[in-house]
């Protein structure tokens, strides 16, 4: 099952990233918990807070960039949605393993990261996934976005008016 998210998204960036708040290069290079390496991903918050917590989960609040977008996503996987979590052979338990990293380098490719390039394949633009963030509640949510651009179905738009980081 697919769901849909129309809002706004916010994501806190480091200030050396801060001119390419469209880009996911960074999560492409490296991977992330819900994106192989090789593939580009946005990783964005439905709230303020749930950013700054994501950006600043090591020690003290560093400098981060905030930023904001008006998002139109279309056809997004829930992971709570437990039935169709376990259809994909996860559970809860298995998004927020700690040790993703761990089994990306040993494994090639953690379970979290199968499953976003499975879901990828099927044609799904994101993921809506809790934070795992120290500090975070089950309310606290995340997307991550794999396909976005200036127009539907996966449509995001940086809001600054104000051409801040041009």
């Amino acid at each position: 099952m697919s769901i849909s998210y129309s809002g706004k998204l916010y994501r806190a960036l480091n200030p050396i990233y801060a001119r390419e708040p469209m880009s996911g290069r960074g999560a492409e290079l490296y991977g992330g918990r819900f994106n192989p390496k090789g593939v580009p991903a946005l990783y964005a918050s439905l709230s303020v807070l749930t950013a700054l917590r994501e950006a600043n989960q090591v020690g003290d609040l560093q400098p981060t960039t905030l930023v904001s977008y008006r998002a139109d996503i279309q056809t997004i996987f829930d992971t709570r949605d437990a039935v169709a979590l376990g259809s994909a052979g996860l559970d809860d338990a298995s998004l927020s393993d700690p040790t993703w990293r761990d089994q990306m380098r040993t494994l090639g490719e953690a379970p979290t990261q199968t499953l976003a390039r499975t879901l990828i394949a099927k044609g799904y633009n994101g993921l809506l996934v809790r934070s795992f963030a120290k500090g975070a509640g089950p309310d606290d949510m995340n997307l991550v976005l794999w396909k976005w651009g200036p127009a539907a179905p996966s449509k995001l738009e940086l809001i600054d008016d104000e051409n801040r980081l041009l």
